[in-house]
């Protein structure tokens, strides 16, 4: 049976961003679930198998008690849409996975803040690609091994180790920014800073660690939470 999973998107105003849905949509259906793509103004449905929070624009930082730098971009509409539906989705136990945006919200919704301009980092040129380590043990690693693979990203906003949240772990890391990490008490809360939605697509990464991510993810989604 395929899972239900909420996916969060932004506006579909633009060919651009259609594409970017259509590009998570068509990873998760791969893994093989049932995709529900919610944007801003619309109304999720109240029970779920997981929660996808995609790409985009940035968090309000009054989210986390910071005035906003001239660089941030807030998208408000996406922030009414993803915090409720975060915090319904750990109500319900059901397994989340954060790419980009989505990896940055998880961490403002844990309690932790961001770093609103990394210096040399643009969301508006191309595709940076670098490489990652997970740390063994993880369900990153659990998914894709524990050999650095390629990844890609483009953000200007950060996590580091010193705004990372309670009861979430840091799982990979370049330097002092954090790549990837989880929750440390949830069934399966997996945030990513790069987009495993597009590797295959652009440049010369190795998909297989992308597909194996969605495929934990709704492997997760389809199993029932434990009785409490």
């Amino acid at each position: 049976m395929r899972p239900a999973i909420v996916l969060t998107t932004g506006p579909q105003d633009t060919e651009e961003r259609r594409a970017a849905r259509a590009r998570y949509t068509a990873a998760l259906e791969h893994a093989g679930a049932s995709v529900i793509a919610v944007g801003p103004g619309e109304t999720p449905p109240a029970t779920f198998d997981g929660l996808c929070l995609s790409g985009g624009g940035d968090v309000d930082p009054a989210a986390y008690g910071e005035k906003a730098d001239p660089a941030t971009m807030v998208d408000p509409g996406r922030d009414t849409l993803e915090f409720p539906i975060a915090r319904r989705a750990r109500e319900l136990d059901a397994p989340i996975l954060g790419i980009c945006r989505g990896f940055q919200v998880l961490n403002v919704a844990f309690g932790g803040t961001l770093v609103q301009d990394v210096h040399g980092h643009r969301v508006d040129g191309p595709l940076v690609e670098h490489a990652i380590r997970p740390v063994p043990g993880s369900r990153l690693a659990a998914a894709c091994g524990v050999a650095p693979f390629g990844v890609n990203s483009r953000h200007h906003q950060a996590v580091t180790l010193a705004r990372l949240a309670p009861g979430l772990a840091a799982t990979a890391r370049v330097g002092d920014l954090i790549e990837a990490f989880e929750s440390t008490a949830d069934r399966f809360v997996v945030g990513v800073q790069w987009h495993p939605e597009r590797v295959g697509l652009d440049g010369e990464l190795d998909p297989t660690p992308a597909r194996a991510l969605f495929a934990a993810f709704v492997a997760a989604s389809r199993s029932p939470a434990p009785a409490r």
